[in-house]
């Protein structure tokens, strides 16, 4: 199969390594410095907890064109700049998109190229870009399907990704999917802008983490009362002890370690025009479908400056 990866993050990066580490035919598409960057010295990934460099020579181009052809292309961009390369995908030849990222608006995404079979995925790592490598965690998961309403694409992904390391989920409702995704993702981006990035500064605060989950419990009840399902399934009893119990878990850890920079932070300080968007159409979203989420609000306001 021939693979492009359309966008050079953090992600981007982290998925052309992996798939060309496996004898995939993949290529990618980065611009600027930092495409010659990886022409000169190839793609240069540096594990933050090993230490070890991997060095990639993967083919790059700086545009795709109109005639170019490949089996898939995984678009792995900010939410933000989606819309501007809908125009060129519907222009190339490619059926199939693969949409990787943060997305509230998955539906209205796949509307917008009703001639492609459109899918949609998160992948699990996360870091930054300096100035000849990329510094990352890359778990090597991803989560990914196809909107509730199409066609299963189940068998494309399994040739996609057969013989990698990853441990692939398939996810036949991605959009809902993401949807959650958004509402448990945002409050803890409010927490990074309350404290400037650094989320240690909440280190032992119970009240504002508990609050925090109260958030995400207000989206995920918006997100239900639309008619939508909880997803992952491990999260359906979402008003549950338990489930707080395990958010609680989570958050204390990472506004005690250094998991809180490398996995939560970096990025929503890199990316606040992504969230202050994200959370904008989310909002819309919570209203349309009158919820009520005087905690997620609060924390807005409590964010101050950042969002946009």
């Amino acid at each position: 199969m021939r693979i492009l990866v359309f966008g050079a993050g953090v992600l981007g990066c982290n998925l052309a390594r992996n798939l060309f580490r496996a004898g995939k035919d993949v290529t990618l598409l980065a611009r600027g410095r930092w495409a010659e960057e990886i022409r000169t010295n190839g793609l240069q990934i540096k594990d933050k907890f090993s230490f070890r460099m991997s060095v990639s020579r993967i083919p790059v181009v700086t545009e795709l064109k109109t005639e170019d052809r490949y089996d898939v292309i995984f678009v792995v961009l900010r939410y933000t700049q989606l819309d501007t390369i809908l125009e060129t995908l519907r222009e190339n030849q490619t059926k199939n998109i693969v949409f990787v990222g943060n997305n509230v608006r998955a539906e209205a995404l796949a509307a917008d190229l009703p001639e492609k079979n459109v899918l949609f995925a998160f992948a699990s790592s996360a870091g930054h870009r300096e100035r000849d490598h990329v510094a990352s965690v890359d778990l090597k998961k991803i989560t990914i399907g196809q909107l509730a309403s199409a066609p299963s694409n189940e068998a494309l992904i399994g040739r996609i990704f057969e013989g990698t390391k990853y441990k692939v989920a398939y996810e036949p409702n991605m959009g809902d999917y993401l949807l959650c995704h958004a509402a448990f993702v945002l409050p803890a981006a409010f927490a990074c802008y309350k404290t400037d990035g650094d989320l240690k500064k909440l280190k032992g605060n119970t009240a504002y983490l508990s609050r925090m989950i109260d958030a995400n419990i207000e989206g995920y009840r918006a997100i239900r009362s639309a008619g939508h399902t909880i997803l992952p399934k491990e999260d359906t009893d979402f008003e549950s002890a338990a489930y707080r119990k395990t958010c609680l878990r989570f958050f204390k850890l990472i506004c005690a370690t250094s998991l809180g920079k490398i996995c939560v932070s970096d990025h929503a300080m890199d990316a606040v025009d992504e969230m202050s968007a994200l959370d904008r159409d989310l909002k819309r979203f919570f209203e349309e479908a009158g919820a009520d989420d005087p905690v997620w609000q609060a924390l807005e306001r409590e964010a101050g400056k950042y969002l946009q």
